[in-house]
């Protein structure tokens, strides 16, 4: 009886999946670092106006997927500096939130007076320090946030995952607070002024979009 040659998984494959592997790694960390490569900008305000907030007084329940309802708070509109941009995959405002973005305006969009902080974003907040301020710390807090953005379409999903640091955005959507599957909840901050834990929006976004300039 004759039998078939059956493909030897030998060390030689090993050594090519891993190498394959190598090379994925490098696209994808390449892949990381340009789309998250701030843009740089001249000296100057590139988003004065501050964002615009309607209340709502009676709005439907928005089922939003994967088990998550949203109840809009108020009508939202904004440009801002996007300032930093981290993606989220695994917490519990993953499945419909997978990016915030850490915006400013006003003076906070400004790259003379950003070049004096360093800024970051983890765990759902925005942090930045300055060794010599160059704003009182209450234009700051003021003129920055962090925001939690849920995509309300899939060409909003795409246009989220090409925005960089350092581009003009223009979004506009609803305030919304989110009750999830597992019956936790989050809600949306309704004021500019506020800091710390729930001081984020929560951003239903309609349209999202980059302003050239």
């Amino acid at each position: 009886m004759t039998g078939s040659a059956r493909p030897d998984a030998g060390p030689g494959m090993f050594r090519s999946w891993r190498g394959w592997a190598f090379v994925a790694l490098i696209v994808l960390a390449l892949y990381q670092w340009e789309s998250n490569r701030p843009l740089e900008r001249r000296p100057g305000v590139l988003a004065p106006d501050d964002p615009v907030q309607t209340a709502l007084t009676d709005s439907a329940v928005v089922d939003a997927g994967h088990g998550y309802r949203l109840t809009p708070r108020a009508r939202f509109s904004a440009t801002v500096r996007v300032l930093s941009r981290e993606r989220y995959y695994i917490d519990p405002l993953a499945p419909i939130a997978p990016v915030d973005l850490a915006v400013g305006w006003g003076a906070m969009s400004d790259s003379a007076i950003l070049a004096a902080f360093d800024i970051s974003q983890s765990n759902r907040f925005y942090y930045w320090h300055s060794d010599d301020m160059p704003l009182p710390r209450g234009e700051v807090e003021s003129h920055s946030a962090n925001w939690h953005i849920v995509p309300a379409s899939a060409a909003v999903a795409r246009e989220l995952r090409r925005v960089r640091p350092g581009e003009v955005v223009q979004i506009d959507g609803s305030l919304v607070d989110v009750d999830g599957p597992d019956g936790g909840s989050a809600r949306t901050s309704l004021t500019r002024q506020d800091t710390g834990a729930g001081a984020c929006e929560i951003i239903l976004a309609d349209s999202l979009s980059t302003v050239s300039g």
